[in-house]
């Protein structure tokens, strides 16, 4: 079966509030080394997957950009020597826009990098602040030129919606400047409020509100009217996409594909087995430096655990689930609300009805 492959790459800039990934700032210093352990456990795992096509591979954070360019292209060398990667693979690199130039998405174009994407998450400088971003909205549009300038053919902006002080009309303006832009794929994420972040320690605290789910729920609407207006298409709950742009590595988490996870933190997946790397960069590095895979953890599902998991990940995407495995009172009642609808033996969640795809799945669970 097809497969892809995550890279972590966990450095960056500054550590943004509301993060809740495996993201460092001030690490510079472990740059160079952490390059060399990934092609390391490369090494280690290569023979674990040999045979298996890759159709993705995904570079992530993090920040992979505050990488120097040639150590990403070094890296994406190392990758197709190991592994089985299509001549047609869909390659991304995730990009801040205040670490890329022209000449730096230049090397990754040259490099077969096929995608790019970019943490823009607003256009309103007031919600970049709330947000702790420290790029504004003109290094997005001066990254976006570069991109283009480059060659690339294929970019995603990455939005967040929700953020202390934005308002709908606010985000509206920001799907618009999005649209001005004319990316081939747009990601728009509700902002969530994790407990072990700056920003879930200020919303214990009473500093600021967390976010309001009705307005969420509203700039949500706003996304699907905005985007799906202007032909994108929705094609899973968070993402749209001009027509054949959809993101095939995420379809390959959403689809149940094998994915094979390297760096600090990854996460694989493979015949009901999910198994993560140690978090910890420096644990990382000690792991793979004494010739051993960093796993830090693993789990096997049991048959109901997959059956669940598969239900919801099927729901978030726009070609629903096969009928059978929702129950008929339960397909009824959210059809009857319009939420959902039959369609060639499929229950499709409609987009009102696609963040509710996880009452659908606690539905048919008690059932």
């Amino acid at each position: 079966m097809n497969a892809g492959v995550y890279v972590h790459v966990p450095f960056c800039l500054t550590r943004c509030g509301y993060c809740d990934f495996n993201a460092y700032a001030g690490l510079d210093h472990l740059k160079a080394p952490y390059v060399d352990a990934l092609v390391r456990e490369a090494d280690l795992v290569a023979p674990d997957w040999h045979g298996t096509p890759f159709v993705s591979v995904f570079l992530g954070g993090g920040t992979p950009t505050t990488l120097p360019p040639d150590a990403l292209v070094g890296l994406l060398r190392v990758f197709r020597e190991r592994f089985d990667i299509a001549a047609d693979a869909e390659i991304t690199v995730e990009a801040n826009p205040d670490t890329v130039d022209e000449s730096y998405l230049r090397a990754l174009r040259a490099a077969g990098v096929t995608r790019l994407s970019m943490g823009a998450q607003s256009f309103d400088p007031g919600v970049l602040r709330s947000l702790e971003r420290m790029h504004g909205p003109d290094a997005v549009r001066r990254a976006f030129a570069a991109a283009r300038r480059a060659g690339f053919d294929n970019v995603n902006l990455d939005l967040i919606y929700g953020a202390h002080g934005e308002s709908v009309d606010s985000w509206r303006r920001t799907l618009e400047e999005t649209l001005a832009l004319g990316p081939e794929h747009t990601s728009a994420y509700a902002l969530t409020v994790e407990p072990n972040t700056m920003l879930g320690r200020r919303v214990a605290a009473g500093e600021v509100p967390a976010p309001d789910p009705d307005g969420q729920a509203e700039m949500y609407e706003a996304a699907c009217g905005v985007l799906g207006g202007a032909g994108y298409e929705h094609y899973e709950v968070s993402n749209w996409a001009r027509p054949g742009r959809a993101c095939r590595h995420n379809l390959g988490y959403w689809e149940r594909r094998p994915y094979l996870g390297l760096g600090a933190g990854a996460h694989s997946w493979r015949r009901g087995r999910r198994w993560w790397n140690v978090k910890p960069p420096t644990a990382y590095l000690a792991a793979v430096g004494a010739g051993r895979p960093p796993i830090g953890g693993e789990e096997q599902l049991d048959t109901e655990d997959r059956d669940l998991e598969r239900l919801l990940l099927g729901l978030r995407v726009a070609s629903g689930v096969p009928s059978s495995w929702i129950p008929a009172e339960v397909a009824a009642e959210y059809v009857g609300r319009e939420l959902a609808r039959i369609e060639g033996g499929r229950f499709v969640l409609a987009e009102r009805g696609m963040l509710l795809a996880s009452d659908v799945v606690l539905a048919a669970s008690q059932r």
